[in-house]
Parts: C-alpha cells; structure tokens; sequence
C-alpha cells in the first residue's frame, strides 16, 4: 500500500493532466513539476514545486539535465520499509516521493515526420524520463509510477475513495506497464538507429500490442489473443474495423488475412473466397458481381462457409448475391449503406471494414515461429509480367492463355504447396493444395475443374520432378501450362508438352508457400 503525499509530475502528452492535477489539488498532495509541465499546471491554477527548487540547481544543458539529482532520485528509490534508507533521506533533507506521473519525450512521433535529421531525433530521446520512470518502478511497493493518461481517470478515482491510498496489487501492474512502456520506448530508438539496411539484425526484437483476446484458437482447448504490429498500416488486418456480426475467431481472422492479401494481388475488381487458408475461388470481373459470380462458381461445395474478400466497395447489388450463401466473414474496402440493410440480416456474418489503403506487404518481414526458435525471411511480393515469362515449347501462347497465367500465377502463390490452380476466362475452376506430390494436386485441381478444363491454363508454384503431370493436363484438354522450371528433368517435361501440342512457359521463379 502506498499513501500518496507528495508526487512529481514531467509529462510530454499533456492530455487529461488537467483533471488529474485538480484531484491532486484537491486531495492535498503536494506536487513537484518540470520546465513546460509546471508551467501549464500552474496555467491552470494548481500549485506546483519547481525541480529546482527541490535540488537546488538549475535546470542545465537546454533542459537535458532536470530531474537527475539525489533529492528526486533518492526520494523514489528509498525501500521505506528500511530504516537506514529512511534515515538517509532524513540527514540528506530529502522527503520521499510516492507517485511519478511522467510520459517520454514524443521520439517515435519525431522520427515519421517528414525529413527529420538525426539531431532532431536525437533531442527527443529521453534520458531523465526514463530514469524517473526505472526509479518508481522499480520501487513500485512505495512509488506508483503512472506512464499512461488512460490511467488517470482510475488512479483519482483511488486516492478519493481510499484517502489517497493506492493497494499493492494495482502498483504491481503500473509497474509492469511503465516497464512496457519503456521497453517500447528503447525498442523504437534502437530500430531508429539499426536503420533499414541491417535487415537481419543480431539481436530480433518483436513489438506488438494486445487488441483483443480471443474465445480460443485454433482448436477449443488452446487459448489465443490477437496482438497487432505497433508499426501497422492502415489497410491491414491489424486496421480494420469490424461493423456487425460475432466476434472474430482464431481461424477467421487467419483466413481473412489470407483473402486480403490474395485479392490486393489484384488492380481490377476481384473476389476471393477462402476456406482453410487456402482459395477455393478466385475471380476477377469488370465489376464485383462478375468477378464474384466467378469465385463462387469455381468450387460452390467449398465455398460454403468460407472468408469472403472483395477489393472494391460492396453495393446493394453484390451484397444480395452475397447473402445467398453461407459466409463466415466478408470483407471489403467499403459498403454502402444499403449493402450494410441487407448484410445485417445475417445475425452472425462477420463484416469486416478495411478502409481504402491497399498496402501491398502488409509488414516488413515474414515470421514464423519453430521449436526453439523463429525463421525470418522477406515477404514473397515478387511480381511476374508478361515481359518475364520464357516461351519454351514449339507452340507460342495465346495472349488470352497469357493473360490467364498471369492470373493463375498470382493466385498459385497464395495456395499452400504443392500448389497447382486451373484457370480459364480470369477465374479459377480447379485448385488442388497441400498435396505431398505434385501429381496428386494436379490430380485434385483437375477433378475440380472437370470439363471447365478444356482449353484452361495450369499454373504450378514449382517445376515438375516428372512429365506426368503435364500428361495429365493433356489429358483434360489444358492448353498452356506456367510454371517456374529448374528441374534436371525440364526437358522431358517441355519434350511432353511439344509433343501434346501445349503451350509452356517459364518463370525462373518459385512459390512455395508451406
């Protein structure tokens, strides 16, 4: 228990200080403050103390040295509960210090301006602020350290009901906040002076936030919470708004990232559906309800109960074909109001705002983590034009066969491997995905396509080890195969083509997604 008497104050964010400093007025506590704090304290009629007057220094070296003196340092870091510290303070004239009220200098606000140099961001890195910080909570039993306005509200709230008095349980988690705080706080300079050219540092910080915790994760018996990356750009998953319908799941919000991902691939309008993080249909259209019509028809069985991602606002139109069919979420940069009258019907349809920014890598790095330990690696935004693709066979493609493996290509990389998409007319009508041969997914994603085949594109995220299945893609009618090659066997394979009159293609570039 700490029974709050005397507090400093040195704040950067002034926001909701006035409120908490009339409590403290009102309460009696006696209030030390800094530079532009005090000033704006005593702007609004509350009393404080000067730093200088209580160190009996002035502040130096433009305001870098205030607070770091013995009487300020000393009256936070004395252990009350030792009488030889007690004793110190007292033959040093010290008296203690039992709340610190005191937010940073605003370094990562400095540095996302635009055209800051180092000196001025050098200036904003705190030094007393952090240390006043470290000191309370480090002494959290006697000192309660407040980092966060959010707070304020509770902690006068407190000390009205419980004369000034705070328990021992709520120091312990300002404490563990404060800590947090400043952890981010160092994280943020160090990423500022590690700069962008050490993309694989020695030493991988990760710093995200807590948005929400989840009902349970993949599976029933594990728990999950969903946390966002502090440097998360707007029309990300981590952005999005969620306007109706039940609360997101562990598994919605894994597919759902993977249908953004998948339709921002995409200039043109497009739909993807998605259905344990794999497509099970994708289309593009002139507008949304032919691109949808075009999703939805390549596998309806799969499609059910799946994630549903548009990249053009939802109109009334396309929101009553959505409505049609079972979805679990549906997602889209906007939706007009009647659109929202006819989804909302739904009780449980989860529909997800993600705003109009369509960032292409939605985070700096890919991380995944293994026993032990994480894999860090760029993101695969490798983009592939038509100036790229290596003709190998006899027969040349079509520039409509062109154009629909360059679609099948960008959706082959969102399937995980082996990964084999059918396409025809700018829509998938056959994927086979997660397959342990390459020739069992070519397999699937035939038997998906059935006679929509015919005269269709195949797209492989990798070479093929054998000519089979380029067989295969014969044998239901494919006329022109893109894949990356590099096989020793890539001979056999175009040899095979020629001789069953399909056109091929190679990319020199690989799309594993495992």
């Amino acid at each position: 228990m700490v029974k709050v008497r005397r507090a400093i104050i040195s704040v950067s964010d002034k926001k909701g200080l006035r409120e908490l400093g009339l409590i403290l007025k009102e309460l009696g506590v006696e209030i030390i403050s800094t530079g532009g704090t005090a000033k704006y304290l005593k702007d609004q009629g509350i009393d404080v103390i000067e730093v200088s007057e209580v160190t009996g220094f002035p502040e130096m070296l433009d305001g870098r040295v205030k607070t770091l003196h013995p009487a300020i340092l000393g009256a936070i870091l004395a252990d009350r509960s030792k009488d030889e510290h007690l004793k110190q303070l007292n033959d040093a004239g010290i008296k203690p210090i039992d709340m610190v009220v005191c937010n940073l200098y605003p370094f990562k606000e400095t540095i996302l301006k635009p055209n800051v140099s180092m000196e001025e961001a050098i200036e904003q890195i705190d030094i007393g602020g952090v240390t006043l910080i470290r000191a309370a909570a480090k002494n959290y039993k006697h000192v309660a350290v407040v980092v966060d306005p959010m707070d304020y509200g509770d902690i006068a709230r407190m000390l009205k009901e419980n004369d000034c008095t705070l328990s021992e349980d709520y120091l312990i988690s300002l404490a563990k906040k404060a800590f947090m705080y400043t952890a981010d706080y160092d994280d943020t300079i160090y990423e500022y002076f590690k700069g962008a050219d050490d993309e694989f540092p020695d030493l991988l910080t990760l710093h995200f936030e807590k948005m929400f915790d989840l009902r349970y994760g993949e599976n029933p018996h594990q728990k999950a919470a969903f946390y966002r990356d502090v440097d998360a750009v707007e029309g990300t998953l981590a952005t999005a708004k969620q306007l109706h319908g039940k609360e997101l799941s562990y598994n919605n919000i894994l597919d759902l990232d993977a249908a953004w991902r998948l339709v921002n691939e995409f200039q043109v309008p497009a739909v993807a559906i998605i259905k344990h993080n794999n497509p099970c249909g994708v289309g593009l259209g002139t507008n949304t309800l032919e691109a949808y019509s075009k999703a939805f028809e390549s596998d309806p069985v799969s499609a059910y109960g799946g994630i549903i991602a548009i990249n053009r606002p939802v109109d009334e139109e396309l929101a009553k074909m959505i409505s049609e069919n079972f979805y679990e979420v549906v997602a889209a940069p906007a939706f007009l109001e009647e659109a929202l009258e006819i989804l909302t019907q739904k009780k449980n349809l989860r529909i997800m705002y993600m705003g109009e920014e369509r960032p292409k890598t939605h985070f700096k790095k890919d991380i995944r983590r293994v026993c032990g330990g994480v894999l860090v690696q760029d993101y695969d935004v490798y983009e592939i034009t038509r100036e790229d693709l290596k003709v190998v066979t006899d027969r040349k493609p079509t520039e409509e066969e062109i154009e629909n493996m360059l679609f099948a290509w960008k959706v082959v990389k969102h399937v995980k491997s082996n990964a084999i998409v059918v396409a025809k007319g700018l829509a998938t009508v056959g994927i086979g995905a997660g397959q342990m041969s390459r020739i069992d997914s070519v397999k699937i994603a035939i038997a998906k396509a059935g006679s929509r085949a015919e005269n269709g594109v195949l797209a492989s995220d990798a070479f093929f080890p054998f000519a089979d299945s380029v067989e295969e893609a014969a044998k239901a009618g494919i006329s022109a195969i893109i894949q990356p090659g590099g096989s020793i066997r890539d001979q056999e394979s175009i040899d095979t083509a020629n001789r069953l009159g399909i056109a091929m293609v190679l990319t020199g570039i690989r799309h594993f997604r495992h």
